[in-house]
């Protein structure tokens, strides 16, 4: 019995893994549609129906086209790097919160705490192993960027944690039944979301990656097959944190339709920031992130530990 249902969660999760890429290369498909209409312009719209083939065609091409190598490069971490960021973000979407066959453990905000800070190290690697000044550059800024920000993303998390104290993705959904969260901690809420954006390394604040600036910083060295998996692995990270918003602050996990469109509608905005504002300066990042974004959540965790202490 035990075997059967250990075979069960494993062919659910690999089912589940693969609707994630599935995912993934139509999230890069809306970008690019959604890009191209802000741009008065047209999106990919040549290879199937309007467009439909694109994402598929261009990972055939990346996937098939010769890898290179820099002379002086590390070779081993040069090439794990981003089969391990890859894995990484993968490995997250265990978390997803069905109520049936799947991994849902108690513990599950501290494992996506793991796997998101174990993720900048896959940058810095990437960066460094390249042996290219430019790629160790956009390594140095991802990881002082990650550290400014982590802290605060930490914080408001305990705030979540602190009104239904307990670890465990589902029980967002039983404790927002009457009322979302978004309602009740609307400025921790915008702080989320200012971190998300961050954490994936998207625009405003991708620094990681600056390229009108840093020559497309760490991943400068990479094509073809690496350079495939460092952005599915950017996008599958864009699809989770979505999903993680809407769990935290807009109903929790429950089995419907409407769920899945306020995961799009969440997707949809990152696009529509990087379709909108410019990057920001690197000090103003910093300045977002200890001088706004700590203050807020720490005052924001006082007040709900005050809260759960006077309702006790």
């Amino acid at each position: 019995m035990f075997m059967s249902d250990l075979y069960l969660i494993i062919i659910g999760l690999l089912i589940l893994l693969i609707g994630v890429l599935i995912g993934v290369a139509f999230l890069v498909l809306l970008e690019r549609k959604v890009l191209g209409y802000i741009q008065i312009r047209k999106g990919p719209n040549k290879v199937g129906l309007m467009g439909l083939l694109q994402p598929f065609s261009d990972a055939i091409k990346l996937f098939s086209k010769e890898q290179t190598y820099p002379n002086f490069s590390n070779y081993l971490s040069y090439y794990f790097s981003p089969i391990v960021a890859f894995i990484l973000s993968l490995i997250i979407w265990s978390l997803i919160p069905y109520y049936f066959n799947l991994v849902s453990f108690n513990l599950g905000i501290l494992f996506f705490l793991c796997c998101t800070s174990l993720g900048v190290y896959t940058v810095m690697v990437a960066g460094w192993s390249s042996n290219s000044s430019y790629a160790l550059l956009g390594g140095l800024r991802a990881v002082a960027q990650t550290i400014s920000y982590e802290v605060s993303l930490a914080l408001i998390l305990i705030s979540s944690i602190l009104l239904i104290m307990d670890f465990n993705l589902l029980n967002f959904f039983f404790f927002q039944n009457n009322v979302w969260f978004i309602m009740i901690m609307f400025p921790l809420m915008l702080c989320w979301l200012g971190s998300m954006l961050a954490e994936t390394n998207r625009t405003p604040f991708d620094f990681a990656e600056g390229e009108s600036e840093l020559v497309s910083g760490f991943n400068v060295e990479y094509s073809s097959g690496g350079f495939a998996l460092i952005f599915l692995a950017e996008y599958s990270s864009i699809l989770f944190m979505s999903m993680l918003f809407v769990i935290l602050y807009m109903g929790g996990f429950y089995m419907g339709l409407l769920f899945y469109l306020k995961m799009i509608f969440i997707s949809f905005l990152f696009i529509w920031v990087r379709g909108t504002l410019p990057r920001y300066r690197y000090d103003k990042l910093m300045y977002l992130a200890w001088k706004s974004f700590l203050p807020i959540s720490l005052n924001f965790m006082m007040f709900f530990l005050g809260l759960k202490i006077f309702l006790m």
